[in-house]
């Protein structure tokens, strides 16, 4: 039987000098050889040569983490090619997004998937927070790490934020409006902080250039510098957590009597960094092809996913931005819409003390939780406290965006959905 084709002319230039001089190791056919691509290649070397079988399970990450790296990337490539058309002015943004949906070619495409990929990224990077969480993945040794996923993840709602405005249309002007009202709260710096939002008191021309700035150079390349950090983290921590981590011991021996590179191996042991030696090697497998195939069909399913969502939901454009016509009510972007019906009850401890508390806790959770039981295990019995005060504040959260985006009608008022509001008589 014949090889394929592209096979047989792959390999063909993977024995050529110019082939040799791009790939330092082909197409991998043997256990070293996989090692040897994973080590050699720009990409892949970030990747560990071996994974646990544990970590490769889908039903264990369910791939959250990868689905939010990826719609970062799909941000990354519609965000760049809307630039090329975008001009960041109240006298023509507005203008741009007509063209971009009745004029540029497939230019109603790329704003549908940028749009649709923002507000995945938003849902994606909590439920990967929610993961580690339910599965105790923030404990020793990769508390830092989590740390870095709650910046990642406020990030992901900063850069949201500020790509509201761009359309400049009735919806992202009040959105970003109601918003910046909101971080106007703060005590002492909250007036200053919503000035250096908008560059003045009301948003205007200074607003948007501020807001396109921090959407496209600014928060990107923060967001781009700590993903890289965070991946880094990963591998460098042991990888992904498994059920099995908390029991590994190491022989006690006098470090005195130890060379000094095992002496330091056995401190940062001492000090719960996850080991590298004494793992059944039957639970490892070679990250070529085992880990990357699965990456790479999760891109694709990913992309697909966007795509489908781009071509029959189309991102909302409404009149152009008009600071005299409010609609009523004005709302928040909807991940802002918890926050804004807690405001309705109370500013200050609604826009300030629960969300500020709230964050702070996140932070300083994997350095107060000692407890070693429940480590890679969804809703483990050994975490049942930890489990439950997290999911009341989470359901209290999605309740409180449900009743915002839906239950909340003129001048902030109760409404049900389900029934059609009265209709308004006109007087003569």
């Amino acid at each position: 039987m014949k090889e394929f084709l592209p096979k047989r002319i792959w390999q063909w230039f993977e024995r050529t000098r110019v082939g040799r001089s791009i790939f330092r190791v082909g197409l991998p056919q043997s256990n070293l050889e996989r090692a040897q691509a994973m080590v050699s290649s720009f990409l892949l070397h970030m990747q560990p040569a071996k994974v646990n079988r544990h970590s490769l399970r889908a039903s264990y990450s369910f791939g959250l983490g990868l689905i939010s790296l990826y719609l970062f990337l799909i941000l990354t490539f519609t965000g760049v090619l809307l630039m090329f058309y975008y001009v960041p002015s109240t006298d023509h943004a507005y203008n741009v997004m007509k063209d971009l949906q009745f004029v540029v070619s497939a230019g109603l495409i790329m704003r549908n998937m940028h749009r649709w990929a923002a507000h995945l990224m938003v849902i994606f990077v909590l439920l990967h927070m929610c993961r580690v969480f339910y599965t105790g993945a923030y404990k020793r040794p990769r508390e830092f790490n989590w740390v870095l996923g709650v910046g990642l993840f406020l990030l992901t709602l900063g850069l949201s934020f500020t790509g509201y405005l761009l359309p400049w249309d009735q919806l992202a002007y009040w959105a970003i409006t109601v918003g910046t009202n909101i971080a106007a709260y703060a005590p002492y710096i909250g007036p200053e902080l919503k000035y250096v939002m908008l560059g003045g008191n009301a948003v205007g021309q200074e607003a948007l250039i501020r807001f396109y700035a921090l959407h496209v150079i600014v928060l990107p390349a923060i967001a781009g510098f700590l993903i890289a950090v965070h991946i880094w983290r990963v591998r460098k921590d042991g990888g992904l957590s498994r059920p099995d981590e908390a029991g590994d011991t190491v022989q006690q021996v006098e470090l005195s009597q130890l060379p000094t590179s095992k002496t330091y191996g056995l401190m940062e042991l001492a000090r719960g960094t996850t080991p590298q030696v004494g793992r059944n090697p039957e639970d490892e497998v070679f990250a070529w092809p085992h880990l990357i195939f699965r990456e790479l069909l999760l891109f694709l399913l990913v992309v697909a996913a966007v795509l489908f969502l781009a071509v029959f939901w189309n991102a909302p454009l409404e009149e152009l931005a008009n600071p005299v016509h409010p609609p009523n009510p004005a709302k928040a972007p909807w991940y802002f819409l918890g926050l804004q019906e807690l405001v309705s009850y109370s500013a200050f401890w609604g826009g300030v003390v629960v969300p500020g508390v709230l964050v702070l806790a996140l932070v300083l959770l994997p350095y107060l939780d000692h407890n070693r039981k429940g480590v890679g295990r969804w809703f483990a019995r050994d975490r049942v406290v930890a489990n439950t005060i997290f999911t009341v504040c989470l359901v209290i959260a999605i309740v409180l965006t449900i009743i915002g985006t839906l239950f909340r009608g003129p001048n902030w008022s109760w409404q049900e959905p389900w029934k059609k509001p009265p209709a308004v008589t006109e007087s003569h």
